[in-house]
């Protein structure tokens, strides 16, 4: 039996919904702000394992998904461990899935867990033939269980395995071609990882299937020396660069309008500061869609 594609989604599996132009991450330090005045942007995003335990968070986050589309955003699954998935963690968020009822599921081209061990980052993989395989069954796995597509992140890098044999943007576009789930590409991401290891981020984002790109991602990054080189972190601290905001504007005109995501995870500044980098996004989509008008007319 050949391997389901991207154009050839299970007919038991649901797709992601389309949601609204611009969203941004729901952090805990805005809960009142979004309780007393909801702001005017179309979806919101949260990390799926900070609603795991109940409490606040999740009431907030049930009374919201009343006005907002909600995209339930994983850091935990570690779908690259060389070992099973951990299957509390996939009921935990099967039960979140249920409740919520999210427009999108994603997770992370990477891995974080080990037997007896959970490393609270986004590690990367060696990309070979062997890392391929154990990957697509792990995300086939998640699928059959979430009974739904889910979206697979790029991964941000600071250091390459000498031994992976296949270029990341391949080995993405061939877990798309073997599971039939959806990509979401961090622009950031591809631009800290271009920077890093020398690679044009243009040669990343045409050889990726255009079609399976459900969600973009955006955020800040820092710079620093390390060794005398200059190294670039993917931390979401402070606001989208001039030279991301370039490429999402280059991605847009190859891929046309995406759900796109504002993305700040440290030094967390009032939620007036991303709403105003989610504006920025909201007129590149807007602009992208008036040329997409004029050039059908």
């Amino acid at each position: 039996m050949s391997p389901p594609t991207s154009s050839a989604l299970r007919r038991d599996r649901q797709p992601p919904q389309a949601v609204p132009g611009v969203g941004i991450a729901l952090k805990h330090q805005h809960y009142r702000d979004w309780c007393d005045t909801p702001p005017p942007v179309g979806w919101l995003e949260v990390h799926s394992e900070n609603y795991f335990g109940g409490g606040r968070p999740l009431a907030v986050l049930e009374s919201l998904r009343a006005d907002y589309p909600v995209s339930l955003h994983g850091v935990g699954l570690s779908l690259g461990s060389a070992g099973p998935l951990n299957r509390d963690h996939l009921q935990r968020l099967k039960a979140l899935q249920c409740r919520i009822e999210p427009a999108m599921m994603s997770e992370h081209l990477s891995w974080s867990s080990a037997p007896g061990a959970f490393l609270a980052d986004l590690l990367p993989l060696p990309y070979t033939p062997e890392a391929l395989a154990l990957f697509c069954t792990h995300v086939e796995e998640t699928q059959d269980f979430l009974g739904r597509q889910i979206l697979v992140e790029n991964p941000s890098s600071y250091l390459a395995f000498d031994h992976s044999t296949i270029p990341e943007w391949e080995f993405l576009a061939a877990v798309v071609e073997r599971t039939g789930c959806g990509l979401l590409l961090d622009v950031n991401n591809v631009y800290v990882s271009a920077c890093n290891h020398g690679f044009d981020p243009l040669r990343y984002l045409n050889a990726l299937p255009a079609e399976a790109v459900g969600e973009i991602h955006l955020a800040g990054h820092s710079v620093r020396l390390v060794g005398g080189r200059e190294l670039r972190i993917d931390d979401h601290g402070s606001a989208v660069c001039d030279d991301v905001w370039a490429l999402y504007v280059e991605t847009m005109a190859r891929l046309g309008p995406r759900p796109t995501l504002i993305e700040w995870d440290s030094a967390v500044p009032p939620l007036q500061g991303l709403l105003g980098e989610a504006e920025k996004a909201q007129h590149i989509l807007g602009t992208q869609r008036e040329a997409a008008r004029a050039d059908a007319g």
